[in-house]
């Protein structure tokens, strides 16, 4: 019997296929032929399928010459892998995965085989920041111009549209002062956006995203040994800040835990500063925008617990800052 890859997609790429309608149902129908013909194109033997990630299908495979590498094939409308395949080839193995082979047509990518996310390895919350901060160092890479990748100011601009609709549409989930000091923070982002003051910038630069070399974090080792790359990136000239954004949104839960979660905010935004030298200013601001986006994403695919405390943050953010 046929083995289906379809039955084993996990539960958040099924939700955010449901959001995509037609397109999402189709590309859920067609993934086993998708899998198949791939594996036959790149010589492939095809393993586990991995459960991490929202946006496609992610599985171990072995190259034709014994090689271990991770193919991965995208939602179509929700991951676009050819902008991801550009990221791949300008960085060149330079603080990201190594790329072995894209398919635009497929929208698949086969890439370099990595270790276990950091998330996993380094359990402590500073340990984290502290290592994706280093391997940020590496990865930011200046360019010449943005290369066809979204810019800092149309990243800025497209959240602030993302954050006004979504709102309304999901019913007003959070207070209308927290999507004003959003959009206010989206304005004054889109304005700062000079091309001599950015560079290569990942995007989604989360614990779940950078994934250790071999050999590299074993027994519970200090997190100056821990070395990782970066997958899954979106791919932007911008500001660096804006690649900080992500490690001001995330871990709600501990700050929610916290009885000042707006001081822990700010320690940790000074923190990120002190650590890359990236004002602190800028860091906030594309942070809060970051937080009150992914709130109302995970509020559209299911997620509610999730998306309920990244908007409650939000909310206790809105009365200071960095």
């Amino acid at each position: 019997m046929s083995r289906s890859y379809q039955t084993q997609l996990p539960d958040a790429v099924r939700m955010r296929a449901q959001t995509l309608g037609d397109v999402g149902a189709q590309w859920v129908a067609s993934l086993d032929d998708c899998v198949r013909q791939l594996a036959a194109q790149w010589a492939l033997t095809i393993g586990g399928v991995l459960s991490g990630g929202s946006e496609g299908f992610v599985a171990h495979v072995r190259l034709g010459d014994g090689r271990a590498a991770i193919l991965k094939i995208g939602l179509p409308g929700s991951a676009d892998l050819s902008a991801e395949a550009k990221v791949y080839q300008l960085a060149a193995g330079r603080g990201y995965a190594e790329l072995f082979a894209h398919d635009p047509e497929r929208n698949a990518i086969l890439l370099e085989r990595l270790g276990a996310p950091l998330r996993i390895t380094a359990q402590a919350i500073d340990t984290q920041i502290r290592v994706l901060c280093e391997t940020l160092h590496e990865a930011w890479m200046p360019l010449d111009s943005a290369q066809g990748l979204m810019t800092g100011a149309q990243k800025a601009q497209w959240l602030a549209a993302f954050i006004a609709e979504r709102w309304r549409l999901l019913g007003r989930p959070c207070d209308k002062r927290t999507i004003d000091r959003a959009l206010e923070y989206c304005e004054e982002r889109a304005d700062a956006y000079t091309p001599e003051h950015s560079v290569l910038v990942h995007g989604d630069a989360h614990a779940d995203n950078a994934l250790l070399l071999d050999g590299t974090g074993r027994d519970e080792a200090p997190h100056r040994s821990l070395q990782c790359k970066f997958v899954d990136p979106d791919g932007l000239f911008a500001e660096k800040a804006c690649d900080l954004a992500v490690l001001m949104r995330d871990w709600s839960d501990a700050l929610l835990a916290h009885n000042d979660p707006l001081g822990q905010g700010i320690a940790r935004c000074e923190l990120l500063s002190a650590l890359t030298g990236v004002d602190a200013h800028a860091i906030w601001q594309w942070g809060f925008m970051e937080r009150v986006s992914t709130g109302l994403v995970l509020l559209e695919i299911g997620m509610k617990k999730e998306g309920e405390a990244s908007l409650a943050v939000a909310e206790h953010f809105c009365s200071g800052g960095a």
